[in-house]
């Protein structure tokens, strides 16, 4: 499991944007969770975190590893 602090989104189509990108990375078995609240996301597999970073800053937010 991997968790990303997810800067930026403010409705839920950015909450969809996020989970669709995530979803795209090579290596991610399932999108567990987007959170606007919490301001994360949660996503299970093998994915690099480099890329999942990339893959939500490619979508216009700010994203970090959070443990």
């Amino acid at each position: 499991m991997t968790k990303l602090k997810v800067g930026g989104m403010s409705c839920n189509h950015c909450v969809n944007a996020v989970t669709q990108a995530l979803g795209a990375v090579p290596g991610v078995d399932r999108v567990t969770e987007v959170s606007l609240e919490r301001g994360e996301a949660v996503v299970e597999g093998s994915a690099d975190v480099a890329l999942l970073v990339a893959a939500v800053e490619e979508e216009g937010f700010k994203a970090e590893h959070a443990g």
